[in-house]
C-alpha cells in the first residue's frame, strides 16, 4: 500500500496497485490486508445495494465497488470524522454512495436501509475491554473496542431477503462468540474461509457469509495463507493485493 501525506493528520493511501485510493488519518486504525481479503471473499452476484456497516474512511465499500458487487452504497459510521473522510473519498472516486453517522448501539439501522441491501460488508469491531489491553490510541481504541452484536443486528435488519448475504472478517479467535452472536441476530454462517498468515501456525482470521437462513449447510473452504516465509508472499496473497477474484 502506497501512501502520500497531505497534511499532519491524513493521508492518501493506495490499494490494488493504485487502482483504488483513499484518505485516511494518519495515526489510529488505518486499513490493512484484511479489508482486501473480506472483500475477495465476498465476491459474487452484483447487488443493487451494499452496505458497509462501521465503515471507517470507506475502504470496505471502494473495493467492493472495485470488484463491481453493487450499483449503490451505503456506509454506516459512528465517528463523524470518518464519516466525512468516507463522503471525501466516494466523490474522489466518483462514486454516488450515501454516508450515515450513526451509533448502531444506540441508534440502531438507519430505516431508509432496513430490508433493502443484497449485501452487508463488515470489519467489525473485536476487542472486548474485559479481555486485551486497550490500544494507546483515542482513535484505535474507538475503532477497535466493543460488541459485534449491535453489528450483526444491523447486518440482520439490513438484508432484502434469504438470498442476500452478510460478510463479516473476524479474529479466528473468536469465531465461537461472533457466530453465537449471529445466531441471535437470526443469522446462519453460509460459507467459511479461515486465514492463516503462515501454513503452520493457527488461523488468525475467519472470513464468514451470513444469511437470514435455516442452519445447516456450512461450507468451510481451503484455507488463506498469507506469507510462505518472511517476505515473501504467497501467489495467491500476492493476487489479491494485485486486485485478482481469488484462487486460482
Amino acid at each position: 500500500m502506497s501512501r502520500v501525506v497531505l497534511g499532519p493528520d491524513i493521508t492518501c493511501d493506495a490499494l490494488l496497485g493504485g487502482a483504488v485510493e483513499l484518505l485516511q488519518p494518519r495515526e489510529g486504525y488505518r486499513v490493512n490486508v484484511d479489508s482486501i481479503l473480506l472483500a475477495a471473499f465476498a465476491s459474487g452476484r452484483r447487488v443493487a445495494l451494499a452496505v458497509d456497516l462501521g465503515s471507517g474512511v470507506g475502504a470496505l465499500a471502494l473495493l467492493a465497488h472495485h470488484r463491481g458487487l453493487a450499483r449503490e452504497l451505503a456506509l454506516v459510521e459512528r465517528e463523524a470524522a470518518l464519516a466525512e473522510l468516507a463522503r471525501q473519498n466516494l466523490d474522489r472516486a466518483a462514486l454516488s454512495g450515501r454516508v450515515f453517522v450513526r451509533d448502531l448501539d444506540a441508534q440502531g439501522l438507519p430505516l431508509e436501509l432496513r430490508g433493502k441491501a443484497g449485501l452487508v460488508l463488515s470489519n467489525p469491531p473485536f476487542f472486548n475491554d474485559s479481555e486485551h489491553r486497550a490500544p494507546r490510541s483515542a482513535a484505535r481504541k474507538a475503532a477497535r473496542l466493543g460488541g459485534v452484536a449491535p453489528v450483526l443486528r444491523a447486518a440482520s435488519l439490513a438484508l432484502s431477503g434469504d438470498k442476500a448475504r452478510a460478510a463479516f472478517v473476524y479474529p479466528a479467535r473468536g469465531l465461537e462468540a461472533l457466530l453465537t452472536a449471529a445466531r441471535a441476530a437470526s443469522l446462519t454462517a453460509k460459507r467459511l474461509r479461515f486465514v492463516h498468515a503462515y501454513e503452520s501456525e493457527p488461523a488468525r482470521l475467519a472470513l464468514v457469509e451470513l444469511r437470514r437462513a435455516k442452519p445447516g449447510g456450512l461450507l468451510v473452504e481451503p484455507p488463506l495463507v498469507e506469507w510462505e516465509r518472511p517476505g515473501r508472499r504467497t501467489a495467491e496473497l500476492l493476487r489479491l493485493t494485485a486486485g485478482a477474484s481469488g484462487r486460482s
